[in-house]
Order: structure tokens, then sequence, then C-alpha cells
């Protein structure tokens, strides 16, 4: 990996890391905000309700009061005896002079009090006065009628509210009226006598809006019409406001949110209606304030786990990795020095150096192993083309040569060649398993025309295996051994064996003679480990102990030839190739 590689790496890491708290207090920002306005403008809302709310209750309870007044007023008049008087006379008895009597009773106890624009009265014969006689135009028609009549009937007495007179009369200049209607009856025979009707000035509404200061109310009857206050208002009226529940509904006005709040007042006509804009008065500024002061923590804290992240991660990881790559571009596996203040990172750092002990320690025993193979090989070369073996096998054929004739000479020159072209050949460290079998077969013929008919061999190996590689000379050195340190100091004719086979762990070749085989503790000193307790002799002859080391060397494995033995009878040696 290159420094460009790495510093890119190193740049994406700390983008990363940038990216990531911005994006904390992107997400905390805006979760902020979106929280302060649905605060806000739940807030202000619900200011505005309560504020509407108080505002109608207070005065729908003054409305319900002044009603009231009206009532108790009108059952004081129901009993002024002159107005008794005139209910109770019979009809020819009625004139002209008892009618303005009772309008005078009426008028005495008018004059105690406001906001009574007239009070009529009409007998069961329809005959009927008002104090007001000349700002009102009665419809005769409607009058003939009943039913403008039940209504009040039907209270067997008691005050009902209504509006304009029951339409029976109208205001000139069409004037909005409330009118407190009652049944009146003889308070002797209990026999109804007629009806009364109290008109009460709409302006007296106005002056409880004037008390309350306030111009966003508007007061109308349940049918839609004008009583008082801002006319403007009259116009978001609809049936939902004929409830003695507040009901609320936003509307925009102006271009800017209001909320209407309308109820009907309890047992009577009139509706009331507030107009409230959605401003500002409701904000909870000191909760905004304290949540701007947490959002500010939170921003900070944000800020400062990032500061406090790259002092005291990613920049002593950049270190790290600075001196890591300065120590590879060095071309050397030293270890590093570099002053970090977190135990986590020390223990990379400690972590790293100890890979850097481990890896010039495996590189130090490669190369250790590499010189052992190399002076392994030569030792075998150098052990296997002494001059008194070449000397020896000419000797012998020489011999066969006065002795037999010029066939055999023919033949055992072909094997020396054989043998001493596969032995000597170039080429890598390896061969197949069939050519190192024939290095075997080439060198026990050469010793037998030697050694004459005390060896004898035999070869089981199976097919395919044949082709398997195997370290070169690892077969003849054995062989060797079982003639020089086994048959021939057993001083009779041995067999030596060679088979091969292969099972999960891998090739598996055993060498066998019957010669004078060995003893545990000399097994045990050829497949030792240490250099100090190999056999004496190895130092002298290559032998056994260093075609062991050689194959152990190769495959990796400390266990990879085995000895078996018992003595007088037989030396096996099995070697596992993976």
């Amino acid at each position: 990996m290159n420094n460009t590689t790495k510093n890119k790496k190193t740049i994406s890491l700390s983008s990363r890391l940038q990216r990531v708290i911005l994006g904390i207090v992107l997400i905390v920002t805006i979760s902020f905000l979106i929280a302060v306005y649905i605060i806000t403008e739940k807030e202000r809302r619900d200011y505005a309700v309560r504020e509407s709310e108080s505002v109608l209750r207070t005065l729908s309870n003054n409305v319900i009061t002044d009603i009231d007044n009206y009532k108790e007023l009108s059952r004081l008049i129901m009993t002024e005896s002159r107005l008794v008087s005139f209910l109770r006379a019979d009809m020819n008895e009625v004139d002209i002079s008892m009618i303005n009597d009772a309008r005078y009773g009426i008028m005495d106890i008018l004059n105690v009090t406001e906001g009574i624009d007239t009070v009529i009265v009409m007998r069961e014969d329809l005959t009927m006065f008002g104090t007001n006689r000349f700002t009102y135009t009665y419809d005769s028609d409607i009058i003939r009628k009943t039913a403008w009549r039940q209504d009040i009937y039907n209270k067997n007495g008691a005050a009902i509210v209504s509006l304009n007179t029951n339409g029976i009369a109208k205001k000139t200049g069409d004037k909005p009226l409330v009118t407190i209607g009652r049944a009146i009856y003889d308070i002797n025979s209990q026999k109804r006598l007629g009806i009364m009707l109290m008109n009460i000035k709409a302006g007296n509404f106005d002056k409880m809006l004037f008390d309350l200061r306030s111009n966003d109310i508007c007061i109308i009857g349940e049918d839609g019409s004008y009583l008082a206050g801002n006319k403007d208002y009259a116009q978001y009226f609809d049936e939902n406001f004929l409830s003695k529940e507040i009901v609320h509904q936003p509307k925009v006005i102006g271009g800017k949110m209001a909320l209407i709040s309308g109820c009907q007042v309890a047992d009577t006509p009139i509706v009331l209606l507030k107009v409230s804009n959605v401003g500002n008065e409701g904000i909870p500024f000191r909760v905004i304030f304290v949540l701007l002061l947490l959002l500010a923590v939170l921003v900070s804290l944000a800020f400062y786990t990032g500061i406090f992240i790259r002092k005291n991660i990613t920049d002593p990881v950049f270190m790290l990795s600075s001196a890591m790559e300065k120590n590879r571009s060095s071309g050397e596996l030293n270890k590093i020095d570099v002053d970090v203040s977190s135990s986590e990172l020390m223990l990379l750092e400690s972590d790293y150096n100890n890979m850097i002990d481990h890896v010039n320690e495996l590189i130090g025993r490669l190369m250790e192993n590499e010189k052992t193979l190399q002076k392994a090989e030569m030792r075998v070369l150098q052990e296997q083309i002494k001059p008194h073996f070449l000397y020896n096998s000419i000797e012998t054929i020489g011999f066969l040569a006065l002795d037999a004739g010029a066939d055999n000479v023919h033949e055992a020159l072909e094997t020396m060649g054989s043998f001493y072209r596969n032995f000597l050949s170039k080429g890598g460290r390896v061969i197949p398993l069939s050519t190192e079998v024939k290095i075997v077969k080439d060198y026990l013929a050469l010793q037998k025309l030697r050694y004459g008919d005390i060896i004898d061999d035999e070869y089981d190996i199976e097919p395919f295996t044949e082709n398997a590689i195997v370290p070169k000379l690892t077969l003849q050195p054995l062989v060797e051994n079982s003639i020089y340190h086994g048959i021939r100091l057993k001083g009779e004719k041995g067999l030596i064996s060679i088979k091969s086979f292969k099972e999960d762990d891998g090739l598996h070749i055993i060498v066998r003679d019957t010669g004078v085989g060995m003893t545990d503790e000399q097994i045990a000193k050829i497949l030792s480990f240490e250099k100090k307790d190999r056999p004496a002799e190895a130092d002298e002859s290559f032998g056994l102990w260093g075609t062991i080391e050689r194959i152990r060397i190769y495959t990796g494995n400390k266990d990879a030839v085995k000895i078996r033995s018992e003595v007088g009878e037989f030396t096996e040696i099995e070697i596992i190739i993976p």
C-alpha cells in the first residue's frame, strides 16, 4: 500500500468523523427548531383558546345574570295591581282609562331600571297595549295566530327568552331586541289571563362589551341576526356555534391566522362569537430560552467531543500510521516509539512491536532453515560422490570384466550411468517419487554387484503415488543406512523393502530393512530436535539424521519422520509428506 492510498484513507477517516459530528449537530438543531416551532404554535393557539374561553365564559355569565335580573323584573310587573285589574276585567269593562292605568303602573316599575325598550301585555281576548306606543309596528295577522304563543304557554308561567318580540312587532329601524315572554296567571284561580312580552335593548350588550374592553366579540341571535358588538364578525357564524360548550375554529383572516371561538348562552337564543388573533402573546419565551441554552450546550459538547476524539484518537492513530509507514519505507523492521496518551493505543503500539519481533524471529528462522537445507543438500552431494564409492564400483566392474566378460561389464556400466544421471541431475529440490525410487533401484543394483546376494529388495509403490513430489535424495540415504548400519552388520542376507500409499494426512513412504535394528535410546537420539543430542557419527557421515532434518524442514512438521525397530529383527522408517 503506497502513501497516497494511506493519505486518502487518513483524510477519509478525518472527514467521516467531521461529517458524523456535523450530522449530529444538524439533526439536533433541526429537531430543536421543529420542536420549538411545534411548541410555539401549540402555545400560541392554546393561549388564544384559554383567553377566548375566559372572555366567553365571563361574558356568558354576565348575559345570564342580566337576563335573570330582567326575568325577576318581569315577575314584579306581573303582580302590579293595575295590570292585574286590567287582565281580570271583563271585556266590556276594559276602556282606554283602564289601559292607561295599567301602562302607568308598569312604567312606574320601569322607571327604576334601564335597558327595557317596551313591555307589551295582551289579554286572552287579544286586547293589548305597550309601554312604548310610537316606535313599534304590529302584525295583526301573526298576533291572531297561536303559533308564536305556544312556546310561552308551554312554560306554564316561567320566563322564556326569544328574539324580536316573537315576530309580532318590529322596532322602528329594525333594531335588534331580546324578548322575555311569560304567560300571566290569576294568582287565586290559576286561570291564564294573558301574555307579557318584555323587550330588552341590544345596547345593554354593548355596555357589557365596553366594560370588558373588547372589540373582537360579536353577539348574535341563534338565527344569525346581529345583536351587538363587532358586526363584521357576524359573517363567521354557523350552526357549529349553537352549542353550550365553547367551539373553536381556526381561520385565516386578512392573511393572518385567527381563532374563532363561540358558544350559545344557556337557555337563550343568544350566541357569542370571539375572533382572536393567534399572535405572540402565548409564546413561552422562558421555555424557549432554556431550550436554546440546552441546544448551545449540546452543540458545544458535540464540538468538544469532536476535538477530544481528534486529539486523543484520530491524531495518535495518524502518528502510529506515519511511524509504521516510515518503518516500512526504511526497508527495516524496527520497533516504533510513538507518544500516545491512551492505554488502548499503547496496546496497539505494543501489539505492532510484538508483531515486528515475531516477524523478525520468523525471518531469522527461515534464514536458518534455508542455510540448514542448503548445507544438508551440499553434504548429501559431497557424501554421495566421494571418490572411494566411485573407485570401488569401477574396481568391481573390472573384476567382473575379468571373470564374466563384456556383457556384464556393459550392464554394470549402464546401471552406474543411470544412477549418476539421476543422482547428479540438475533441477529443483524436489522430484517425482517414481524418479526417487529409480535412483534407489540403480543404487541397490550397484551395491549388489559389490556385496553379492546378501541384499534383496522389493517395492510396493501404489500407482497413484508415483507422481507425488518428494524432496530429492530422500530414500537413497535411508537405503544406504539400512545397508551399512543394518544388514551388513548382521552378517546374513537381508531384505530392503520400500512401500508407498496415501492417507488423509498425506503421502506415506516406508523404508524397512531386516538388519540389526535399533534400541529406543538410539531412535530417540536420531529423532532429537536438538543438535547437541544427535549421534556423534552424524558429524562425520551425514547419514540418517541429516535426511530426517531435511524432511522436517521441507514439510514444516517435526513429526514428519517416525522410526519403529526391534533389535536383531528390523528397522522401519516412515516418512509422511502432506
